[in-house]
């Protein structure tokens, strides 16, 4: 089910950027993967955040293996009450 999203594509494709710069500094810079006094941990801001951001803008679409799983065909085992 896709949904129609409201945010721009512009600020869309800004999230993309800086994803994609996170990723590098990250890779790159060893002073990025660190910890700083006032951020706290470089990877989570430079990478973690922009990725959650832009899963938010993008409609939130559910990862390949919980489709997969949701689709999965078979009897499903229902819990049955204990009689004692």
């Amino acid at each position: 089910m896709q949904t129609r999203s409201f945010i721009r594509p512009e600020f869309v494709l800004t999230l993309r950027r800086a994803l994609l710069g996170g990723l590098a500094l990250v890779a790159l810079v060893p002073a990025a993967r660190g910890s700083n006094a006032w951020l706290g941990w470089m990877p989570l801001w430079l990478v973690l955040m922009p990725a959650c951001a832009l899963w938010v803008a993008e409609g939130l679409p559910l990862p390949r293996l919980a489709t997969l799983m949701a689709h999965r065909g078979g009897r499903r085992v229902q819990a049955r009450r204990l009689r004692m």
